[in-house]
C-alpha cells in the first residue's frame, strides 16, 4: 500500500468517526444528560449560596 492508499483510508475513518460524534452529540436518547450537565455550574453556585445562608444564621 502506498501512502495516498492510507491517507485515503485514515480520511475515510476519521470522516465516519466525525459523523458517528455529531449523530451521538444530537441524539436525542442524550437530551436530559446533556442537559443536566449544562446546568452543574448553576446547581453547584445555588448550593453554595444557601450553605452561606446556613453558616449566617
Amino acid at each position: 500500500m502506498d501512502q495516498g492508499t492510507i491517507g485515503s483510508i485514515f480520511t475515510v475513518i476519521v470522516f465516519v468517526s466525525f459523523v458517528g460524534a455529531v449523530i451521538w452529540a444530537f441524539s436525542s436518547r442524550n437530551k436530559k444528560s446533556f442537559d443536566e450537565a449544562a446546568n452543574l455550574p448553576f446547581d453547584d453556585e445555588e448550593k453554595h449560596q444557601s450553605s452561606q445562608k446556613d453558616q449566617e444564621s
